[in-house]
């Protein structure tokens, strides 16, 4: 199963608690951890994290440079992690434009933990689905990524905000209130039996029933 979040709020958290901004990427850092163990203990076997759009280079410099240092520190230490868990980590999105430090560390990552098994982690980095599907038809690669079967954003909005257009095509889509570092184990339980409670058709219907209970209902 592929699993996808939107992690929003981050901003919206910090700021309904007088911190400044970068308090709530580091808070969401913590609920990212959260998650990533969760989902190593559920069905899931594919999870991709949206950590930077390509939209948020609008954001102030400031918070970029922080966002980007964060992301380089977690690339570090959570590759530890990774690979003690058996999680293989991979990072989506273009690189040209990433930071040399957050580059390297990204590699990194991913040489530190491929042999993975448990959990498939990727993160979404300067990431934009309309870039990636550019880039893919260019190259005869569309549909080379792996279908999402749930996709979750918090934060209440309820948009995919250039987020795997091509692979949510059939994806069930949770939107949920709450800000992103309040984001649980248990929230993501709760987003999980929702998904398996849906009735996925992919565009069929259900089948037919049988002739002897069609001939009872008739009855």
């Amino acid at each position: 199963m592929h699993a996808a979040i939107i992690m929003d709020g981050n901003g919206r958290w910090a700021e309904s608690r007088g911190l400044p901004r970068t308090a709530g990427h580091a808070a969401g850092a913590r609920a990212v951890r959260r998650t990533v163990e969760a989902a190593a203990q559920s069905e899931i076997d594919t999870l991709t994290l949206y950590a930077f759009s390509a939209d948020n280079w609008r954001r102030p410099a400031a918070e970029v440079s922080a966002l980007m240092k964060l992301l380089e520190r977690y690339l570090r230490s959570e590759a530890i992690e990774c690979r003690r868990e058996g999680i293989r980590l991979t990072v989506i999105g273009r690189r040209d434009r990433l930071p040399e430090p957050v580059l390297r560390a990204m590699q990194q990552a991913e040489a530190d933990t491929s042999e993975g098994r448990a959990l498939e982690l990727r993160l979404a980095i300067d990431y934009s689905a309309r870039n990636a599907i550019t880039t893919a038809a260019r190259a005869g690669l569309l549909g080379a990524s792996p279908d999402v079967d749930l996709l979750i954003r918090t934060g209440g909005e309820q948009r995919l905000s250039d987020f795997l257009l091509w692979e949510s095509a059939y994806a069930e889509l949770y939107f949920t209130p709450l800000l992103w570092p309040d984001f649980s184990a248990g929230d993501l339980q709760a987003a999980l039996r929702w998904f398996r409670a849906r009735d996925r058709r992919f565009g069929g219907i259900p089948p037919a029933p049988s002739l002897r209970a069609a001939e009872r209902w008739l009855r």
